[in-house]
């Protein structure tokens, strides 16, 4: 048993974290999930056998929390768990460093500014960003607590578990088999560490609502299957988009200005061309059902392409011509299309792929990965629908970035239209873990969110993370609200991500620190041999 206590410890470690996950109901478990790595750390001297007990500790976290990607890509998943574990250990090296070069408590600091460094490297557009299990993200089905994220975003999280959790395992490991009075220093600043922003959100006032008019926005829900969709074998485009028009029309009136529709809606094995939608002979139902409701705007997902007379640094050439190709929305009204978003952060393995990766470009997509990927869209253009509606656009994982989406905000957005395909992950944590990320988003931002998922869960969320009328998975549904309009900027929204800049120069000084002290150390002891 003892032979192998280390390993269970790194074990119950990742299990710990998973345990805590949303959307389980012990998200508590997260104020001590790093204690069994911070105990392994105090024990364990060698650092290539704590570099192997972290690895292990957060594979099982990896994989018992996001198991579902699998259904989207095999090798999509098995290179996400894989790689995820092994950049989340590096902090964790770094810290076990720093304690030698730096003592103990800068080397606490070290791990929470490493760790927030990696967290924040992890939310940029880098090629393999997957931050997913941000460990601010972990209080997502618990909003009440974390009102103040509209200060500090999801770092502000982060550096709450990680401050709770070594105050608590000093607590323990100072007193484990002490002899004699205990020292409560250490316990007694976790706990309040642990009440006061719980406390603090909770007494945080309500923010004024702007009264609107009676327009109202309605979300629709097809639950159209998302295999059965891109399978050139089944289905039709034209059954799907009657399908998407009935459900449209069993909510909508005179009042609504907005119709939101999910990613993909708009989809043919072809793709469309943005230049001549209007002319698309198969969009006939789509503009009917527009003039019968002059005064709505829709924002629909689209597949898409657009023609170039030249080559462009994203486009794809074929029989001489130059293309790019989009996983795109699109404000449509019955005048025709009024602007376009095109995806920007695409998902590692399955949409695109770094270029240091391209060499697995074919095996991606044989699993159904993508061969040459999206081009993407760099600005965070707000698009304007009827009603006084200034929507920040969100296809599916673009909604897991903080600091991404409240550039749109400080853009002039006053709503967040979230269109998504959970369906690829079928029934599983996945979608419910992507819906409430969409709490946090609103928490920041102080914006409604209007979640459209073509298999679920679709639902409203006010600005304080509430959420309204949700639609349960595997069902075809309409939902109808009138969403007031809000015109705040919040901290966060007009200072950005300020907490994970700071971890960053904190981290640039100990590491600077610890070379000085190195280089110095090595000076030394050369001097003294000579």
């Amino acid at each position: 048993m003892k032979r192998f206590l280390n390993l269970y410890i790194a074990i119950g470690g990742g299990l710990l974290l998973f345990a805590a996950w949303p959307v389980s109901p012990l998200t508590f478990l997260l104020f001590i999930s790093w204690i069994p790595l911070l105990w392994l750390e105090s024990k364990v001297e060698s650092r290539k056998k704590f570099f192997g007990l972290t690895y292990i500790t957060m594979l099982v976290w990896n994989v018992a929390t996001t198991w579902w990607i699998w259904n989207a890509s095999p090798p999509g998943a098995v290179g996400a768990f894989l790689a995820n574990s092994l950049l989340m250990c590096f902090p964790w090296l770094g810290f076990k460093i720093a304690k030698k070069w730096l003592g103990e408590t800068a080397s606490y600091i070290s791990l929470i500014a490493f760790w927030m460094c990696f967290e924040y490297i992890h939310l940029q557009d880098w090629g393999l960003s997957w931050p997913w299990l941000t460990l601010g993200n972990g209080f997502a089905t618990h909003p009440e607590w974390v009102q103040w994220y509209e200060y500090t975003g999801t770092s502000g999280g982060t550096l709450w578990i990680l401050l709770v959790n070594i105050f608590l395992f000093l607590h323990l490991k100072n007193n484990f088999n002490r002899e004699g009075a205990k020292n409560y220093k250490n316990l007694l600043a976790g706990v309040l560490l642990l009440i006061l922003p719980i406390a603090f959100s909770l007494i945080s006032t309500t923010h004024k609502k702007i009264p609107g008019d009676r327009s109202n926005i309605v979300i629709v829900q097809p639950n159209i299957d998302p295999y059965e969709k891109v399978s050139e074998l089944t289905g039709s485009f034209e059954a799907q988009l009657q399908k998407l028009i009935s459900t449209t029309e069993k909510q909508v009136d005179e009042n609504t200005a907005l119709i939101v529709w999910p990613e993909t809606a708009l989809y043919t094995a072809s793709r469309m061309d943005e230049q001549n939608l209007k002319q698309n002979y198969f969009l006939n139902p789509l503009w009917a059902m527009l003039n019968k409701y002059p005064n709505a705007s829709l924002f629909t997902g689209i597949e898409s392409f657009r023609m170039f007379d030249k080559a462009t640094k994203q486009s794809e050439e074929f029989d001489g011509f130059h293309y790019e190709s989009y996983n795109g929305s699109v404000i449509l009204d019955s005048n025709g299309a009024k602007s376009f978003y095109h995806k920007s952060m695409l998902v590692p393995g399955v949409e695109t792929l770094p270029w240091f990766l391209k060499f697995i470009d074919k095996w991606f997509a044989k699993f159904g990965g993508t061969t040459a990927g999206y081009a993407r869209q760099s600005d965070r253009t707000v698009l304007e629908a009827k009603g006084g509606y200034k929507i920040a656009p969100s296809i599916c994982y673009e909604s897991i970035y903080g600091e991404y989406m409240s550039k749109y905000v400080r853009n002039g957005a006053n709503l967040i239209c979230i269109i998504t395909n959970d369906g690829w992950w079928k029934k599983t944590p996945g979608h419910k873990q992507h819906m409430n990320y969409a709490r946090l988003r609103a928490i920041e931002t102080r914006r409604w969110v209007a979640r459209s998922a073509n298999t679920g869960i679709s639902c409203f969320i006010d600005e304080s993370g509430n959420v309204i009328n949700p639609q349960p998975y595997n069902t075809a549904a309409a939902i109808k609200l009138n969403v007031p309009i809000l015109s705040s900027i919040t901290f966060f929204v007009k200072y950005g991500d300020l907490l994970s800049k700071i971890m960053i120069a904190i981290s640039i000084l100990l590491l600077g620190w610890s070379i000085t002290l190195k280089i110095r150390d090595k000076f030394f002891k050369k001097k003294q041999a000579v």
